[in-house]
């Protein structure tokens, strides 16, 4: 699950802030905090990104060395 943090990192990599459960504490004066509308546009964006990966996620394959090995020995 994508959390408010993650968002805000990602649409201000840069900026300083502490998120206490849905309350955010801006920190950088020089970067403008996003609202709660981006904030909550870009966790569903991420959220959807990290969903349609799931395939890459349960791709499970040997270890490089295994790998190798068998790669040897066939």
């Amino acid at each position: 699950m994508i959390d408010i943090m993650t968002a805000i990192q990602s649409l201000t990599p840069n900026a300083e802030c502490v998120v206490r459960g849905t309350e955010i504490e801006w920190h950088s004066t020089d970067i403008p905090q996003p609202t709660d509308a981006e904030i909550t546009a870009e966790v569903t964006r991420l959220q959807a990104e990290y969903d349609n990966n799931q395939y890459q996620r349960d791709r499970q394959y040997a270890p490089t060395g295994d790998q190798l090995d068998m790669l040897w020995h066939s």
